[in-house]
């Protein structure tokens, strides 16, 4: 019950048709029979009354401890629940209070996840803004055109890093709110093979490096080909920067009953076994990085496998027997 005002009323209505029972019996029922309905009357209303203030407490008792949970923290307690429709009130009630919880600890984890990344990307822009900072005055310093156009293109390329950097991780913060729009529907993966490297054959040619792919036309899956090709073109561009010249990547796409496969192997040196965990890690460059590896922010795998994930796929890493990197990007069938 709402108050005790509410139950009063309600008792009062009890109580006034038990009298007119008792009054309708007197005039027209046999003897006695007004005593039986007075007893009767009363009986039922006693019962009624005990079981509305027991309910009342049980509300109350609930009410007090969901007022607990909002200002001190503390949970609600299943120990006193009994059978009854306030029992299952008071389960519901513990069941969206550990909700709740739960919700909360994400949100403090995700808390502590953004500090972080802002940490990362506050270093990581940082470097390149100070050599930009720096290089300047050396570009107005230089007499010789030819030092002042080298240095001009090496600025011109440290401002498309930086702002590649702050395209992928908007990219990536976005997956991480799940607000990024994937498709899903039949995709070639020779089209989407090709929607990838399409933007690196040249890079690939001036680096003296052969691209190789080997897809069939009829191989495909469901999913997104535009971040498909999205994840895929930062690893063949990953493989590209450790991959000498007159070296080989090797792009192959294959299927069977349980997935669509696409492979990428390189005959780079291989990902050391101490990097190996790693790969995917945002901001992960190992120590002996060499000073043209330092170049990348190391985030473009991270996204290539959140752009996998997002799919419903999944990336890999290892090391191919005789040859050097192996990535291998596998898109589940579904099964009806």
């Amino acid at each position: 019950m709402g108050s005790y005002s509410t139950l009063v009323r309600q008792s009062l209505i009890m109580g006034a048709l038990v009298v007119l029972f008792a009054a309708f019996s007197a005039y027209y029922g046999p003897i006695g029979a007004t005593t039986w309905v007075l007893a009767s009357g009363a009986t039922s209303l006693a019962f009624f009354i005990a079981v509305s203030v027991a309910r009342r407490r049980q509300i109350m008792r609930l009410a007090t401890e969901v007022d607990e949970v909002l200002h001190e923290g503390r949970r609600v307690d299943l120990s006193s629940c009994r059978e009854g429709d306030v029992a299952v009130l008071s389960n519901e009630l513990a069941k969206m209070v550990s909700r709740l919880t739960r919700t909360a600890e994400q949100l403090d984890q995700e808390r502590g996840a953004l500090a972080d990344a802002l940490a990362d990307v506050s270093h990581q822009i940082r470097t390149p803004l100070t050599a930009m900072s720096l290089m300047l005055p050396a570009i107005e310093r230089a007499d010789d055109a030819a030092d002042r156009r080298r240095l001009t293109r090496r600025l011109e390329h440290m401002i498309d890093r930086v702002g590649w950097l702050v395209t992928t991780l908007l990219r990536i913060a976005r997956l991480d709110a799940g607000a990024m729009h994937m498709e899903k529907r039949s995709v070639s993966a020779a089209a989407m093979i090709e929607r990838a490297v399409a933007p690196l054959r040249t890079a690939y040619d001036l680096r003296g490096i052969d691209l190789v792919v080997e897809a069939d036309e009829a191989v495909g899956f469901q999913g997104d080909e535009r971040w498909s090709a999205e994840a895929l073109e930062n690893i063949v561009k990953n493989c590209m920067e450790h991959t000498a010249a007159g070296g080989r990547v090797t792009i192959t796409a294959r299927e069977d009953a349980l997935a669509t496969v696409v492979t990428v192997i390189d005959s780079g040196t291989g990902i050391a076994p101490e990097d190996l965990p790693h790969v995917f890690e945002r901001f992960y460059r190992h120590g002996e990085a060499t000073e043209e590896e330092m170049e990348g922010f190391g985030i473009g795998l991270s996204l290539a496998q959140a752009l996998v994930s997002a799919q419903g796929g999944t990336l890999r890493a290892a090391n191919e027997p005789g040859a050097g990197a192996r990535f291998d990007i596998a898109f589940p069938k579904l099964i009806v």
